[in-house]
């Protein structure tokens, strides 16, 4: 079954200092692009990272985020003082310069609770020696916090595949019911076209050659036949659904095949010259349309 490149993935792991949490959010891109947004992550395990996410993820815009949060008598010896009371006294004077409202909301008891718990969040306030979080003993927990994170994502990445895979194989199918109907319309495009041939020979009062008229009525006929059009449209189509079931990550190879698609259906539309049939084009375009948008998600 396909998987949407669309994930996400979180894990804990405990350490000797504290607390890690992992997460990992992955949208739609040609390639793996692989950006690791922490500073905790141990210089000598970066590469081991990224090509353990590239090869379990493959493809995508890959983030990875690192948090810590240290034990509490640790955290409690590594506030930066001086940083925590700049953004108390910031703070305190902004709201202190507002309404009568901000003004009654200082006078509240649990304010400073509230207000301290908001600050020890900012930057450089926790002094948390980030080099040394994660200590060669730590790596294991990590390393399964990251495995872990990394299967919850998949299993998203395969119940958003699903929800794709009914919408992509349901929209070919009903390209290929739009297609049944031009085809019923083939009998009435040529009757249209051979009286139009005849309502203008009747207006040029001209009595042409029957042989000769029916050998121009015949190439005219070729010239705007569609056969060829539907037989690789249906084609084009049962390949998209032969590589959809069985390539393991079809998404490059389905652009290329929705490429082909529209080929013949631009085409179709071209050669048509009925109304009913190029109503019916319109209809298709719009379905391989929206099949391109989904397939840009497919692994």
């Amino acid at each position: 079954m396909i998987q949407s490149m669309t994930g996400y993935g979180k894990a804990e792991a405990t350490i000797l200092s504290g607390k890690l949490t992992l997460e990992i959010r992955t949208l739609n891109a040609k390639s793996a692009d692989i950006s690791i947004k922490s500073s905790l992550l141990p210089k000598d395990k970066d590469l081991e990272v990224r090509k353990r996410l590239a090869d379990k993820l493959v493809r995508g815009t890959i983030d990875l985020f690192i948090t810590y949060e240290p034990k509490a008598g640790d955290a409690a010896h590594s506030i930066n003082a001086e940083a925590f009371h700049d953004y108390w006294k910031s703070t305190v004077a902004a709201l202190d310069k507002e309404t009568v409202f901000t003004k009654t909301f200082l006078k509240d008891p649990g304010v400073g609770s509230i207000l301290a718990s908001s600050i020890l969040r900012l930057p450089d306030v926790v002094d948390a020696k980030k080099a040394d979080v994660i200590t060669p003993e730590d790596w294991p927990a990590v390393s399964a916090a990251l495995d872990s994170a990394l299967e919850q994502l998949c299993a998203y990445r395969a119940t958003e595949g699903k929800a794709l895979y009914a919408d992509v194989t349901g929209r070919v199918k009903g390209i290929l019911a739009l297609y049944d109907q031009v085809e019923a319309l083939e009998g009435e495009r040529i009757q249209l076209v051979r009286e139009k041939f005849d309502k203008a020979l009747a207006d040029l009062a001209a009595k042409p050659d029957p042989s000769r008229l029916e050998q121009e009525m015949i190439f005219y006929l070729e010239k705007y036949d569609i056969n060829e059009e539907k037989v690789r449209l249906r084609q084009h189509c049962k390949y998209f659904m032969e590589v959809i079931d069985s390539d393991p990550f079809p998404g490059k190879k389905l652009g290329f095949i929705i490429q082909e698609m529209g080929r013949e259906i631009n085409t179709t539309g071209s050669k048509a010259n009925h109304a009913g049939i190029q109503q019916l084009v319109v209809r298709m375009k719009d379905e391989l349309e929206k099949i391109r948008e989904q397939s840009m998600n497919i692994l």
